[in-house]
């Protein structure tokens, strides 16, 4: 099963992330839990978090980028979910062989974010491949949408098709993990 934790603080005035998710939501064995609507206060059901992550091949962090990191329900969401005894340390091995993805949105371009002595964008996935890797998961190339504030429709959507291949190129290459029906989005509010 593949879990999308996603992260967008104003969920409602997004579109790129919104047809990342539009475009995905029907793959089989897709389960997406939307923080910022199932805790709006931050209160964080942790035993939840852990029994979705528990049953998944492959967590991918999708979220906007936010000065040049994650949003602070993602951050939170790390903190409080990846326990020790659970995801690290003595007898925290429920992580370990999963795949974890990044897959990220930005407002400025792929150029905007080679800052100092950092030549490519993959230095600001770092901080998120560490933490994977400390907890024993294995790290999958980035999935990248940039010039969201700027694109228009027709990038949104090859990105869109992009994401959905590489949902599917994952699921293809481990065949055991892909079920029947596709899971609706936890935390999704119609309006």
């Amino acid at each position: 099963m593949i879990l999308i934790i996603y992260a967008h603080p104003y969920p409602r005035h997004s579109h790129a992330n919104k047809r990342l998710l539009q475009e995905i939501k029907d793959l089989p064995d897709v389960k997406i839990r939307s923080l910022y609507d199932l805790y709006p206060d931050f209160t964080i059901d942790i035993k939840a978090e852990q029994k979705a992550v528990e049953e998944a091949d492959l967590v991918i962090f999708q979220h906007p980028m936010q000065w040049y990191g994650l949003p602070p329900l993602v951050k939170l969401w790390i903190d409080k979910v990846l326990e020790h005894g659970w995801a690290y340390g003595q007898g925290g091995d429920v992580l370990n062989g999963k795949g974890c993805m990044w897959a990220v949105t930005t407002g400025g371009n792929e150029q905007h974010f080679q800052l100092g002595h950092h030549p490519d964008f993959s230095a600001l996935a770092q901080p998120l491949e560490a933490t994977a890797l400390y907890c024993g998961m294995k790290w999958q190339p980035y999935f990248a949408l940039h010039n969201t504030f700027t694109c228009d429709e027709v990038a949104i959507s090859a990105a869109a098709l992009a994401y959905r291949q590489r949902l599917i190129d994952w699921q293809t290459a481990h065949p055991a993990a892909v079920a029947v029906q596709p899971q609706a989005m936890e935390g999704e509010t119609n309006g």
